[in-house]
């Protein structure tokens, strides 16, 4: 049975991971035969955002391994504990928590950094040849992760993809329920709710992003 990594960046699509394309994750690797272990970086979140009127609370602060444990029912480890040797495969759900916890893109733009520890574990799924799939904002970390020239998508944002472009991503335009796949770098990304309007519109693509992930892992 295959054991992938499941990276979360929080709670909540404004600040964190975005919980349903999570859940359908999580829902899609089970149902291919594969079981996942989730992981998040103990560090604070950028900031909390009120998901009722998009405002950002200021005086809050929230931990991103403690919000990704409300997705993971509690079962969620601190990256640190992260060890290559154990996984066939990673993927990484969407979520401004990706372009805000996990990386920095959402306030630097090109100037993206990407936190050391998950650069790390992303990282270390390059150099051992192992699968990786990222979705929604996710793939901005990629030209940090794979180096100039690794193919994905975030979907048809032409100002986001422009950004990628100019840091290296060789970056493919994409339907809602399709995917673009890197043979050569053993990486699958999908658009889920950067273009998504419903569950069943996020699960067509992550889906098939899954499957490919896993695929690959054998």
């Amino acid at each position: 049975m295959k054991n992938i990594a499941v990276i979360l960046s929080g709670c909540g699509v404004y600040d964190g991971a975005e919980i349903h394309e999570a859940v359908l994750t999580l829902l899609a690797i089970e149902q291919a035969g594969a079981k996942y272990r989730c992981f998040a970086p103990n560090i604070n979140q950028h900031h909390v955002i009120n998901h009722v009127t998009g405002e950002v609370m200021v005086a809050e602060q929230r931990n991103v391994l403690v919000e990704s444990a409300r997705i993971a029912r509690g079962d969620v480890e601190d990256l640190t504990e992260f060890y290559i040797d154990e996984f066939d495969a990673l993927i990484v759900p969407g979520g401004f928590g990706a372009a805000k916890n996990l990386s920095d893109f959402a306030i630097n733009g090109e100037d993206i950094r990407v936190n050391e520890q998950v650069l790390a574990v992303c990282q270390a799924f390059v150099k051992a040849n192992k699968p990786a799939g990222y979705m929604c904002i996710a793939p901005v970390m990629i030209p940090l992760i794979y180096g100039e020239g690794a193919q994905a998508t975030i979907g048809q944002d032409i100002a986001i993809a422009q950004s990628l472009t100019n840091i290296g991503l060789a970056h493919r335009a994409c339907a809602v329920d399709d995917i673009v796949v890197d043979e050569a770098r053993k990486l699958v990304s999908t658009p889920a709710y950067m273009l998504a309007t419903s569950l069943v519109e996020a699960a067509s693509g992550i889906n098939k992003l899954v499957e490919k992930v896993i695929k690959m892992a054998n």
